[in-house]
């Protein structure tokens, strides 16, 4: 069983449950500064090591003039005075081979979106920084065919790889999340993540916008935990309603200190229970 360690949190199969978490986009440095206290806070208290995740830019929206974030830039210098101050973890998207390098110079961990995670070049460029690798999978693959994502990552020399599942297409406009392929990708020895908001989203579904329904993301969250995963991938912010990008789907800040505490009692009963498997 592989582990990988993320700015000194451990991520393994077997290991206690972290959370990656924090909201969708970097709107300014105030807000995101203002979330990763608030986050650290709650994941103190619930004992779950935190590695704290926002994008730079979000490159992948449905519509094209819908906010993507402050940039590369900007966003790269804001998430490395955050890892500075907070002593947090950080982890962001990259979407071009180009970013790959800088990205990595500023943050723990290099977030593969889920659209991209067929790209050769950005999976190589990725594992040629040396930093840990985070590849969502796509919505149009199976749970298996992540083992070649994998391979194209430590084909540029990465060694550490994480897969998370976000879901897969049902239809137009619909995902569906599948428990059984957690089974399948903890099978390839990476550590595996539950993304649980964006497998609640409806992608394009909101006239020009992805919709989703948040009050399914902590079902799937204990139903993963209850399988045995590394981490809980949860985009969360203060407002959803009001915020940029995935509000729909992200949690309510509010909501993840009772969420938290179920995860954490379900993850030990799973971790006892697959001792020795």
């Amino acid at each position: 069983m592989r582990h990988v360690s993320v700015g000194g949190v451990e991520l393994g199969n077997d290991l206690p449950l972290a959370l990656i978490a924090g909201p969708c986009q970097i709107e300014s440095e105030a807000h995101a500064r203002m979330m990763a206290g608030r986050l650290a806070g709650i994941a103190e208290a619930a004992g779950v090591p935190l590695i704290f995740k926002s994008s730079f830019d979000k490159a992948n929206r449905t519509s094209a003039d819908a906010p993507r974030g402050v940039g590369m830039e900007e966003g790269l210098a804001i998430l490395a005075r955050i890892k500075r101050d907070f002593g947090l973890p950080v982890t962001t998207d990259v979407h071009l081979p180009g970013q790959c390098a800088a990205a990595a110079e500023a943050v723990d961990l290099l977030q593969i979106p889920a659209f991209l995670c067929r790209q050769t070049d950005l999976l190589i460029a990725a594992g040629a920084t040396g930093k840990p690798v985070n590849i969502k999978k796509g919505q149009f693959l199976a749970p298996a065919d992540m083992t070649h994502a994998a391979a194209k990552v430590a084909a540029g020399g990465g060694e550490a790889v994480v897969l998370t599942e976000r879901g897969t297409f049902f239809g137009y406009h619909a995902l569906v999340a599948d428990m059984t392929g957690l089974e399948v990708m903890r099978a390839s020895g990476h550590p595996v993540v539950m993304d649980a908001t964006h497998a609640v989203q409806s992608p394009g579904g909101a006239s020009g916008r992805s919709g989703g329904n948040r009050r399914m993301a902590p079902v799937l969250a204990r139903a993963a935990v209850a399988v045995g995963v590394a981490a809980v991938f949860l985009e969360t912010h203060d407002d959803p309603d009001r915020a940029p990008s995935d509000g729909p789907n992200m949690l309510p800040l509010s909501w993840l200190p009772d969420l938290l505490a179920e995860l954490v009692a379900l993850d030990r009963v799973a971790k006892a229970r697959r001792t020795g498997f």
